[in-house]
């Protein structure tokens, strides 16, 4: 898709980035306290802990979102990526997943990890084709939903 371009946050796509992961999370599972926390204050929550986010966009329509979410210097969470339903089929997570890659390799992050669950074979898939492995899953994750944890070690 030539007319897809990638964007980094700007407050009036925050109710985008929240209704995105609504979308999905509520189509596969129930939306969680961490959710609202982190969807109704992404600014604070996400960006102003270091953390960046960042949008799909198809000429003036925002079609995706991922964020990522500082755990430590250079390690960084990748989450709350999200396709519009409309959007999907389209490679366009692919797209957007890539051009997450790059940042990171850009901002020369040594590590980036994610969580996932196996409902979601196209993510988990994609995930894979990048690079990401399998690692195993701490005993108390943050979302009920996480089944699988993921690294993508960059360094």
């Amino acid at each position: 898709m030539n007319n897809l371009t990638f964007i980094p946050f700007q407050p009036k796509y925050a109710k985008t980035f929240k209704n995105l992961n609504l979308e999905w999370i509520k189509k596969f599972f129930v939306v969680e306290n961490k959710d609202i926390e982190l969807l109704d204050n992404c600014e604070e929550n996400i960006i102003n802990k270091g953390g960046y986010i960042f949008f799909a966009k198809i000429d003036t329509t925002i079609v995706g979102c991922v964020a990522y979410i500082k755990i430590e210097d250079n390690v960084y969470e990748l989450g709350k990526m999200a396709i519009s339903e409309a959007y999907q089929g389209k490679k366009i997570g692919q797209e957007l997943l890539t051009f997450a890659i790059n940042f990171a390799k850009e901002e020369q992050w040594k590590q980036v990890i994610l969580y996932s669950s196996v409902k979601l074979t196209n993510a988990l898939h994609i995930y894979k084709k990048v690079g990401f492995k399998e690692v195993p899953l701490e005993p108390n994750v943050v979302y009920k939903r996480s089944s699988i944890k993921m690294e993508l070690n960059l360094k």
